[in-house]
């Protein structure tokens, strides 16, 4: 998940019951940095009571829960992913909250093995940009897609508004002398330079297209949380793998040196941005 997303669809690497207890930790800091974007994201994409809706790399399925609420008691949510681990944290959360119009389906988002024009509307939180071929994505979400039916998707903005993503990746890049593929094209930002996302989205035959940009914050109560948390996204921890074991030290040295810059009173607290693309079918 970008840093709320650990695993890139195409990608089996972070899909154990570890990560997923991991992932189920940080709730409640998704869920202040993330939702009231992700209840723009369900405003977009014409979520609303009777609406059936899918949610594309679901994960543990924060998005697909806010849409399963307002769907109800008519309406319906699938959520996919790649991960079995993460949907069985979405369909115990689903049962605990009584939203029996949730259920989840293991799903390549490259390849749907759904019925075209089968949603009203399709979500996708911090997964879009982590899909191998995300063009192949699109082009399958809108063929699952009623006519007129919105997808809206969140994707990270560039890494210049995105220290918390940036600064660590950009000391991988250092330290390793990564040169391929650039920090602004890799992983959580491979869908942040101007323009890019309106053209994905336009290019597979959206119509419509709107790119919204939504500031949020990364909060948490100290720089340890906020390291802990740094250390499971997929892109980063990809980069670790490429420094040897003393860069890496040396790289989680720097890190947590140069996020503590965001350090105050209250803990750790940096701005961010993310992107909201939304397009009809």
């Amino acid at each position: 998940m970008g840093m709320d997303r650990p695993e890139a669809q195409g990608s089996g690497t972070w899909g154990s019951r570890e990560a997923a207890a991991e992932w189920r930790r940080g709730a409640a800091a998704r869920l202040e940095a993330l939702g009231p974007a992700t209840e723009m994201m369900l405003d977009l994409a014409g979520v609303k009571t009777g609406s059936w809706v899918l949610d594309v790399g679901a994960g543990a399925g924060d998005s697909a829960l806010m849409a399963a609420r307002r769907a109800r008691p008519t309406g319906h949510v699938l959520a996919t992913d790649i991960s079995t681990s993460m949907l069985e944290i979405a369909a115990e959360s689903a049962g605990h909250d009584g939203l029996t119009n949730l259920s989840t389906r293991v799903a390549d988002a490259q390849h749907l093995d759904l019925a075209s024009d089968s949603f009203d509307a399709a979500i996708s939180r911090n997964c879009l940009m982590l899909i191998p071929d995300y063009g192949r994505a699109l082009t399958e979400i809108r063929r699952v897609l009623k006519p007129r039916g919105r997808f809206a998707a969140i994707v990270y903005s560039t890494p210049d508004r995105c220290p918390y993503l940036a600064i660590p990746h950009a000391i991988a890049f250092r330290l390793g002398r990564l040169t391929s593929p650039r920090l602004e094209e890799f992983g959580e930002f491979r869908l942040s330079a101007p323009g890019l996302l309106r053209e994905a989205f336009s290019s597979v035959g959206f119509r419509d297209v709107t790119v919204h940009a939504v500031p949020i914050r990364r909060r948490f109560p100290s720089l340890s949380n906020a390291m802990q948390y740094a250390r499971g996204p997929l892109p980063l921890r990809e980069l670790m793998t490429r420094l040897s074991p003393s860069e890496r030290d040396q790289a989680w040295a720097e890190i947590e040196r140069a996020l503590a810059q965001f350090v105050g009173p209250t803990g750790y607290d940096s701005p961010c941005e993310v992107l909201i693309g939304v397009g009809m079918k």
